[in-house]
């Protein structure tokens, strides 16, 4: 209705819609008055405590307690639904009002009931046996008043507990606990019982531990001890939406830490389908015995399959996002969306079936404020809802109302479905009953899956049957619960239907069996693997890719969760929004005071490898080339880098500044923007502080940046660093100074530090320190040289280098062999340092293709010449990160390494001649021809 209507319009119009207002106006006439002139605003949480603060005195007994709080449940019933039925209040009004009902009515009936226990005269206050401070009980609120959902003629759930156990002060000391289940039965029938006034509210207890046959109140000791020892999966679920509504913050706090970790699983718990699926099963049995298939709440496609909709997510995932630790259903789904959880039609669709079905709800509930959610059957009443819900006729809402409801149903059924069994599971269920001599029915089916695996296109089935039974009869195998068995067993034949798809099946199928074997004891990793069978087929695409990529996801496995969404691996990475995601899961482990360091170091290792496994699988998709790669990898390391800094410095017990005076320099492929997967960083601190205690404050920075990277926790490590580029190499102090480092480079340096400067610049911390090392970087640069001393001194440690890196596999070392990759990296180091004076922009950290392609438009090379030398450098680079990432140890001549990258990367060096020979031709113009062609030529023979 329009908002100008009168009140007394208003009221006429939605008589017909609630008996429950029509006999309430009949009986109490008076209350017509107030509606009408308060009906056309809500009813505020403020406006509630009000009426109950005038009403104190009335409040001094038992009976006076009830008749106000039922007073104002009849008030707020009024205005609501009043407001609600003549279209004035939203949804979120309806349940927000409801809720701070409860809220208020609870909060004021315990004071009461408190003050009355606690009277000296009786029980006096408890306090605690241990703390000696007074102890309140905590009302948790659960279901939809937890939520902020509550409806218009609901129950409330609630649990109550206390901090400590101890005793009373009072005349009459009693136990705690004793004080405790008096205080909480005294507030259930100031709420629950039955007057000529009606009722406040009825109260639920069941969902307490044990239930019915559990404690009425706990201390938060019995809590967690239950949590540990007996709490159900279901009450995880129910627990989900708890939230404390009185007591103390700090104790809602403490309260919250205990429940946290029962709700929430620190592993992406995706066992969480099963046991949701067994109470979802468990409900429509019940709804099939009572025959109430048009209850809307629990029936199919009802309210309570849009909440599990929901809640099952916020099981699997809310232990690692705590974006997800939220109660409202539909600020859950909203979440779901912006995390690419749910699709944005179904987050629409769903949120649209919710609102539709909660107001239906109330409309049912406002007949007769009854706690119902069966559709009518009396024609009369089936009109009146119709009408309430705006549509002409029954038949036109029961249509919407199926189409809301399919909709849910089908979104349900589509996320809770039964894995299907792979087609051939018959064919090797024989597999997994492991015997210890075969008998003759073994070697038949032997023969049959032998024949299977021939038709689906693998080479050796002889060796996979063995390599199967030898899994099947492995200590590790055999310990696993039985529940983990049963998912192997329906996951090996989707490993092999999997690895099927795709070149190489046989080594294809190694892969995966090798990473069902790491994860096997993981109940959730094989649970997520078993839900989601489209990931199998991704995992099979990554193992014939690379060996590398797969023996990653075997060291990592809470990466499996990545495959999940793999229109995740067509955007290109944000690393703003990267970085705020970090930083807030960060505070977040860090606990109060931020000092939770194990934790961050694993939100580090786990942010770190989530990044890297989706570059990887963006690279074996093809999406990203290599240089573009590099960068990306580059720019991870940057943010990582400036994120423990921060860490390192706000760990540190003795500063004497808000921010630190402190750089970190990167050189070699983090300086120049070249890093791979498994690169270590070649960093150096600096700092420019003249405090007296700056050099102890920041060698101790400098420890901790590097512990922080290169500790090994559960979740691995960050990155390998190498420390031995700063003044001085190993025997050098941790961190310099910029004033002793630029004295360092202008007179103690040696060639090939130079050479090493050309690659470095300023990767995180104080940008003015950043900005005094590329004032020294440059000036060092660009000093004038003795071209042919610097030359000899170059061509020295060029054969220092090719010393250190025998090559005797008759295979072309790209990296290291003459006209490799080192080559075309010192003609470039060589360019700068010795013409840097004339031409300061090659000193820009551009990348040393754009180095190259800047020497030639300078005229300091032959431009033709450069650019197939570049382009060779290009290629030597593609090569050598394929060579790596596959593993192929008969291309590369050096057997794999579990969950490393191959160290060298080799191939014939007929597939590269045409570039080796650009390198050397480009080699013999900066250095002269006898260091060159020939060379080359002479060493390979030619």
């Amino acid at each position: 209705m329009h908002e100008h209507t009168s009140a007394e319009e208003i009221i006429r119009s939605i008589l017909p819609f609630s008996r429950y207002v029509q006999r309430l106006l009949e009986s109490e006439p008076e209350l017509s008055a107030e509606l009408g002139q308060n009906l056309h605003r809500p009813l505020l949480r403020e406006e509630m405590e009000a009426f109950l603060s005038a009403n104190a005195l009335a409040s001094t007994d038992e009976a006076g307690l009830q008749a106000v709080l039922r007073r104002l449940r009849k008030k707020a019933m009024l205005r609501l639904a009043t407001r609600d039925l003549g279209g004035l209040a939203s949804l979120a009004e309806v349940m927000g009002t409801m809720t701070d009902l409860a809220e208020v009515s609870i909060g004021f009936a315990l004071d009461r009931q408190k003050m009355w226990l606690t009277d000296q005269r009786r029980y006096g206050w408890p306090t605690g046996a241990v703390s000696k401070s007074p102890q309140e009980m905590l009302v948790i609120a659960m279901g939809k008043l937890g939520g902020c959902e509550l409806n218009v003629s609901s129950d409330v759930d609630l649990i109550f507990v206390y901090p400590e156990d101890g005793e009373t002060s009072g005349y009459r000391s009693i136990a705690n606990h004793d004080f405790f289940v008096r205080l909480g039965r005294r507030l259930i029938a100031s709420l629950n019982e039955m007057t000529p006034d009606g009722y406040v509210f009825r109260v639920d207890m069941r969902l307490r531990p044990y239930g019915e046959s559990g404690p009425l109140v706990m201390s938060f000791a019995m809590l967690e001890e239950y949590f540990l020892t007996q709490g159900r999966e279901w009450e995880r679920y129910a627990w989900i939406k708890s939230r404390a509504i009185t007591g103390p913050d700090a104790e809602a706090s403490e309260l919250m830490e205990i429940t946290r970790p029962f709700i929430y699983r620190k592993y992406l718990d995706f066992g969480a389908y099963e046991s949701m699926r067994g109470l979802h099963s468990q409900i429509r049995q019940e709804v099939k015995r009572r025959e109430i298939y048009q209850n809307i709440k629990l029936g199919p496609g009802g309210i309570r399959e849009v909440e599990f909709i929901a809640q099952v997510f916020q099981l699997i995932r809310g232990g690692r996002d705590p974006d997800l630790r939220i109660r409202s259903t539909l600020a859950v789904l909203q979440r779901l969306g912006e995390k690419q959880q749910l699709s944005h039609e179904a987050v629409a669709e769903l949120s649209d079936a919710y609102r539709f079905l909660r107001t239906l709800e109330h409309r049912l509930q406002y007949l007769d404020d009854q706690q119902t959610q069966m559709l009518p059957e009396n024609p009369t009443d089936q009109v009146l809802i119709a009408t309430a819900m705006g549509f002409a006729t029954y038949a036109g809402f029961l249509h919407q109302l199926d189409s809301h409801r399919r909709n849910i149903t089908r979104y349900f059924e589509h996320i809770f479905a039964t894995p299907q069994e792979s087609q051939t599971l018959d064919a090797f269920a024989w597999l997994g009953q492991a015997k210890s001599q075969e008998g003759p029915q073994d070697g038949i089916e032997a023969e049959a899956t032998a024949a299977q695996l021939i038709r689906m296109g693998y080479s050796s089935p002889q060796k996979i049957i063995q390599r199967l039974q030898d899994f099947y009869a492995g200590t590790r195998y055999r310990q696993l619960p039985e529940s983990s068995k049963k998912r192997i067993d329906a996951l090996v034949p989707a490993l092999i239907e999997a690895a099927a798809k795709f070149p190489a099946a046989d080594v294809t199928l190694e892969h995966l069996l090798q990473l069902l074997e790491s994860i096997s004891r993981r109940a959730a990793y094989l649970a997520l693997l078993r839900e989601h069978p489209q990931a199998l087929e991704r995992m099979a695409k990554l193992a014939s890719t690379s060996q590398w990529a797969s023996e990653y996801l075997s060291s990592h496995p809470i990466l499996l969760d990545e495959l999940l969404n793999p229109s995740d691996f067509q955007s290109m990475p944000d690393w703003s929004r990267a970085r705020a995601r970090l930083t807030q899961e960060l505070d977040e482990a860090g606990g109060p005071g931020g000092k939770d360091i194990e934790q961050q170091m694993d939100v580090l290792r786990h942010f770190h490898h989530a990044q890297v496994f989706q570059l990887l699988a963006r690279d074996v998709e093809g999406l990203l080339p290599l240089e573009t790669l590099s960068d990306h990898l580059t720019d991870l390391a940057d943010l990582i880098l400036d994120r423990v800094r921060h860490l390192a410095w706000s760990g540190l017990r003795r500063k004497h500044r808000h921010e630190p005076a402190f750089a970190i320099i990167g050189y070699g492929k983090l300086g120049g923007k070249e890093l791979g997967y498994a690169s270590d960083l070649d960093i150096i601190f600096l700092y420019d502080d003249v405090h007296p205690d700056a050099p102890e404050i920041y060698a101790r920075l400098s420890q901790r940046i590097n512990s922080w990277l290169t500790s090994y926790t559960s979740a691995g490590v960050l990155y390998e660093t190498d420390l031995r580029l700063r003044p001085n190499g190993s025997s050098g102090l941790l961190v310099s100074s910029i004033e002793a480092f630029d004295q360092y480079q202008r007179n103690q340096a040696w060639v090939w530090e130079h050479q090493a400067l050309t690659r470095a610049r300023f990767v995180a911390g104080d940008r003015h320190v950043g900005d005094a090392f590329e004032r020294t970087r440059k000036d060092v640069l660009c000093q004038r040289r003795d071209l042919p001393r610097l030359k000899q001194e170059v061509l020295m440690m060029r054969q220092k280098m090719l010393e250190a890196h025998p090559n005797s596999s008759g295979l072309f070392d790209v990296k290291h062999d003459r006209g490799g990759i080192i080559d075309v990296e010192f003609i470039v180091q060589y360019l700068i340092l010795g013409h840097a004076c004339n031409y300061p922009e090659l000193t820009h950290n551009i990348g040393n293709i754009a180095l190259l392609k800047l020497s030639a438009k300078l005229g300091l090379v032959h431009g033709e010449i450069a650019e197939r030398a570049l382009n060779a450098y290009r290629e030597f680079r593609r090569i050598q990160h394929r060579l790596r990432l596959s593993g192929d140890s008969e291309v590369t001549g050096i057997p794999p390494t579990q969950g490393k990258l191959q160290k060298f990367a080799r191939i014939e060096a007929d597939y590269l001649r045409s570039g080796i020979t650009a390198v050397m031709q480009l080699w013999d113009e900066v250095f002269g021809v006898q260091t060159g062609v020939q060379a080359y030529q002479s060493e390979s023979g030619n």
